[in-house]
């Protein structure tokens, strides 16, 4: 019979922490852009008159929330545990990728601008699928 060899505790759980990060990030940039493509598909209905202007803030929030669906999925097949994280993590992602696009564009972006919604469409859209992927607890057996 082989011999199990043991990895070292710190190792494995430094790298596989470093790993469901870089997922994270991924996920974050995913829906970075799946957020701006859907924002421009908006803005191009809002042009041709489809959309009224008025229903944009309502259209951002869904964009928000789709955005970190899409990227929290991915995520979240990505990590495997901790799922619920790696999607709030996302959320997290997605909105400092906002705010950080909104204070390039608008120098005067802030969190009292509307921006407390965002984070919560971000956020909430992020746990979405962290809480759709967890895995049902085993049964024991007696």
């Amino acid at each position: 019979m082989k011999k199990k060899e043991r990895r070292p505790e710190g190792q494995d759980r430094g790298s596989e922490w470093l790993n469901a990060m870089c997922e994270v990030l991924k996920g974050g940039v995913l829906a970075g852009v799946t957020a701006i493509l859907a924002l421009l598909a908006c803005s191009v209905l809002v042009s041709v008159g489809v959309m009224p202007v008025g229903a944009m803030y309502g259209d951002v929030m869904a964009v928000c929330v789709a955005g970190a669906l899409v990227g929290g999925t991915y995520a979240v097949r990505r990590v495997g545990n901790r799922s619920l994280l790696a999607g709030l993590g996302v959320g997290i992602v997605l909105f400092l990728l906002l705010m950080t696009a909104g204070l390039i564009v608008y120098e005067g972006a802030s969190i009292a601008n509307g921006g407390a919604g965002i984070l919560c469409a971000c956020l909430c859209g992020g746990a979405i699928p962290g809480l759709l992927a967890r895995k049902p607890k085993k049964k024991r057996r007696r």
